[in-house]
């Protein structure tokens, strides 16, 4: 029982002394907006002893109310509940500019992250709850330094990017963020001064990121005029009629995978006539039509690999996914107003689709292109639920045809598009040194 207990006693001193830290390199990977983490390197901290007791007195004052914050902001990702609240906010958004927000969110937060890491790494402050065992630790162990506080860096990331692009949203989002800062010191992983260089770090960043792309979205007015003829697209309002000029990340241009021009839709049109509505098809045409489908996935994915307890790769992730959506957005928006392509109750005025015809041209289907970019770009990160993700795209794309509002031509088209964009963050992905 003895040589048991004192095996047990060397296995724990060894965890101890073993403990891994979370990616000690990430402040070398190279960032979207940001020529590089180094470059914008927090300034040094000051000794952090004087700020011992404001942490235990934050915690000695602790409510329920602000217990919940705690558990609140410690679920996901540091981004995690920016990027739940821009979800929100940019797939309503009418104006052109909802698409490069969330870009510069999800860019903005990874390039700070990296920013964050490069500090933590040169500076090595230690967390308040092992700096002084008075402190407890009622978080999940970030494995990090302290300075700057990564959760901290997203929050001055995401309320100076939602400030800029939904001004009515700036007081909330600003009031979200003190909440945030004030219960990572309570939760004992930061110190005060941790908070304040986080914020001003994903401040700068974000600052960046918006004089970098402030000539993103042209200024070109559409004519209002079509083209004549059934096969192409009628209406007196078009959504987003020139979004296809917008300048792209990783594309030379939204015209770079421009694809061919479509068929005749005769043919497409008789399928969809003939096509038998059934539960299961029609279930599952009103949930892509009604769910972010998307991003639950990629939450869901990043949860069931643990990933959000690694912030840098988390961010990482999400980071990728809003510079794809952003590529893809204009790739296909290019293409629907080069070809002014007809959707199925315009190309046949007897025909009703299950759900609105949405106010631009079908070809090709938005949601194909996304979910073409989704099953690369997310087999790309979890190799090992290639199939998964095959056949969502897959059920996305035909929710389209099943919902009325696309021909088979515009899913199939749509999907290879997301494909071949997606193609080109990947190649980006794979020499940004986190592999």
């Amino acid at each position: 029982m003895k040589k048991i207990l004192m095996l047990i006693k060397i296995a724990v001193l060894l965890g101890t002394q073993l403990h891994a830290q979370t990616e000690p390199n990430a402040g070398s990977w190279k960032t979207w907006l940001i020529s590089s983490g180094k470059d914008y390197r927090a300034p040094q901290p000051a000794a952090y002893k004087s700020e011992i007791a404001e942490v235990i007195a934050a915690q000695q004052n602790l409510d329920a109310a602000g217990r919940m914050q705690i558990q609140f902001w410690s679920a996901g990702s540091p981004g995690y509940r920016w990027q739940e609240l821009i979800n929100k906010i940019w797939t309503q958004d009418t104006s052109s500019r909802g698409v490069l927000s969330n870009m510069l969110l999800g860019a903005g937060i990874y390039d700070a992250t990296v920013a964050a890491w490069d500090s933590k790494y040169a500076f090595n402050r230690p967390r308040p709850f092992a700096a002084d065992k008075r402190i407890q630790l009622l978080a999940p162990n970030p494995e990090s330094p302290s300075y700057p506080c990564e959760h901290s860096v997203a929050a001055g990331v995401a309320v100076t990017i939602i400030s800029h692009f939904f001004p009515r949203l700036a007081d909330s989002v600003n009031h979200m963020a003190q909440r945030l800062m004030a219960s990572r010191i309570a939760a004992g992983t930061a110190f005060p001064s941790d908070t304040r260089a986080g914020f001003e770090l994903g401040k700068r960043v974000a600052e960046q990121a918006i004089a970098r792309t402030k000539d993103y979205i042209t200024t070109a007015v559409w004519d209002g005029k079509t083209p004549p003829g059934k096969e192409h697209w009628k209406g007196q309002f078009a959504m987003f009629p020139t979004a296809g000029l917008n300048k792209t990340m990783v594309l030379t241009n939204g015209s770079q995978f421009r694809p061919a021009p479509p068929p005749d839709f005769t043919k497409d049109m008789a399928e969809l006539k003939n096509f038998k509505q059934t539960f299961r098809s029609q279930a599952n045409a009103f949930y892509f039509a009604s769910q972010n489908f998307g991003d639950e996935m990629l939450n869901q994915k990043i949860f069931e690999y643990n990933l959000n307890l690694n912030a840098p790769r988390a961010a990482r992730i999400y980071g990728a996914t809003a510079v794809a959506t952003y590529d893809c957005f204009i790739a296909c928006w290019d293409a629907k107003y080069a070809y002014w392509g007809a959707r199925p109750d315009q190309f046949d005025t007897t025909y009703h689709p299950l759900i609105p015809t949405p106010p631009f041209p079908g070809y090709p289907s938005g949601h194909a292109v996304m979910s073409g970019m989704m099953s690369e770009l997310y087999t790309y990160f979890f190799p090992a639920d290639k199939a998964y993700f095959q056949k969502k795209a897959k059920d996305g794309a035909e929710s389209r045809f099943q919902a009325g509002i696309h021909f088979r031509t515009d899913n199939e088209v749509g999907l290879d598009l997301g494909r071949k964009v997606t193609g080109m963050i990947i190649e980006k992905l794979k020499a940004d040194g986190a592999n």
